[in-house]
C-alpha cells in the first residue's frame, strides 16, 4: 500500500469513530433525509494513481461545488466580460445574504455564493432554452469525469425549486438591476437543477483534475482551459470557496476548495492531486465539518499546503 493510500485510509477510520459530525442540510427537504453517518474520500494523483475509502462510491448531490463548473464554462464563452457582473471579492456574508447584494447595486461579490452563481448560470442560459443550458453543464461534468451515467436528482432539484424563497429574492433583485437577463423562472430552473447534480467522490476527484494540472486533464492531454484561467479559477475557490468560512479553510487546509451543503468539498492540490470528500453534516458557515477536518490532516500529513509544509 503506497504512503498515500495509506493516509486517506487512516484519516477515513479516524472520521469513522467521530461523533462531532455537524448536522444535515434541513432547510432543503430532500437533504435533511440523508444520514450523517456517511464519510467518503477519494485523491487522484498526477500519474493517475487513486486513493479511495469509506464511501467514495455512494452518490450525493453536489450543491454548489457545480459552481465551479458553470464558472468554467461561462469563462469559455464570454471570458473576462464575466467580471463585469460577479465580483471576486470573498463575501463575508452567508451565502444567501441580501444584504450585501443590495449594497452593492445587484453586483454579487463573486461566483461562488448563490446570487453570484445565478447571474454565471444566466450567462450560461443566454440564448439557449432552459433544458438546452442545463444539457450542456451535465454534458462538460460527464466529459470532465469521464462518466456518462452521471445523472441530476430531480427529487432534490425539485425540493430546492419548491423552498428555494431566498433564491427567488436575489433573482429578481439582480433582474431589478439587469444583471439577469432571462426571465427568472428560468435562470432560476438551471440553477436548481445544476446544483441537485449527483456524484460521488471518486467522480468528483475526476471531474476537478484539470484545475490540478494547469487546466489539462493528465489522463488524456487535452487542455480544458488554458493554464492561466485555470490560475484565476483556484485563486477563487481559494479565497471564495468556503463562504463566511473560506478563510478559515485556507488557513487550516492550505488547498483551493469548494463546497456544497450537501456535504461534499472538491479540494486542488496544484500539481499533486485532485480530492473529494463528502460527509453530509455541516459546520455553523455550511460546509461540511468532517470534510474540512479530514482535509487538514490529510495536508498536514502529505504536506500539501500550497503555503509549504
Amino acid at each position: 500500500m503506497s504512503n498515500l493510500e495509506t493516509v486517506v485510509s487512516e484519516i477515513v477510520d479516524e472520521m469513522r469513530q467521530r461523533t462531532d459530525r455537524g448536522e444535515v442540510a434541513r432547510y432543503i427537504p430532500e437533504l435533511a433525509r440523508v444520514d450523517p453517518g456517511h464519510f467518503g474520500l477519494a485523491v487522484i494523483g498526477a500519474d493517475g494513481t487513486v486513493a479511495a475509502a469509506g464511501d467514495c462510491d455512494v452518490p450525493f448531490s453536489i450543491q454548489s461545488i457545480s459552481k465551479v463548473f458553470t464558472l468554467t464554462l461561462a469563462l469559455g464563452m464570454v471570458g473576462d466580460k464575466l467580471w463585469r457582473r460577479v465580483g471576486r471579492e470573498p463575501s463575508g456574508s452567508p451565502f444567501n445574504s441580501v444584504v450585501q447584494l443590495e449594497y452593492e447595486r445587484g453586483i454579487p461579490r463573486n461566483p461562488f455564493i448563490n446570487a453570484g452563481a445565478i447571474a454565471v448560470t444566466d450567462l450560461i442560459l443566454s440564448g439557449h432554452q432552459p433544458r438546452e443550458a442545463l444539457g450542456e453543464i451535465l454534458r462538460f461534468m460527464q466529459f470532465l469525469a469521464q462518466d456518462a451515467t452521471i445523472t441530476i436528482d430531480e427529487a432534490v432539484a425539485a425540493s430546492e425549486q419548491r423552498t428555494g424563497f431566498r433564491n427567488v429574492a436575489l433573482a429578481n433583485y439582480m433582474k431589478s438591476f439587469e444583471v439577469i437577463d432571462n426571465p427568472v423562472e428560468y435562470t432560476l430552473g438551471v440553477y436548481f437543477h445544476h446544483c441537485a447534480i449527483s456524484m460521488t467522490c471518486r467522480q468528483l476527484a475526476v471531474a476537478g483534475r484539470f484545475l490540478a494540472h494547469s487546466g489539462r486533464d493528465p489522463s488524456t492531454g487535452l487542455s480544458v482551459v488554458q493554464a492561466e484561467r485555470a490560475k484565476r479559477i483556484n485563486a477563487v475557490m481559494l479565497t471564495c470557496g468556503h463562504y463566511d468560512g473560506s478563510g478559515e479553510f485556507a488557513y487550516r487546509v492550505g488547498l483551493p476548495g469548494k463546497s456544497g451543503v450537501g456535504g461534499g468539498i472538491l479540494a486542488v492540490a496544484p500539481g499533486r492531486a485532485s480530492i473529494a470528500v463528502w460527509a453530509p453534516g455541516l459546520d455553523a458557515a455550511g460546509n461540511s465539518h468532517l470534510g474540512r477536518i479530514a482535509l487538514e490532516r490529510l495536508t498536514k500529513r502529505l504536506g500539501w499546503s500550497i503555503f509549504g509544509e
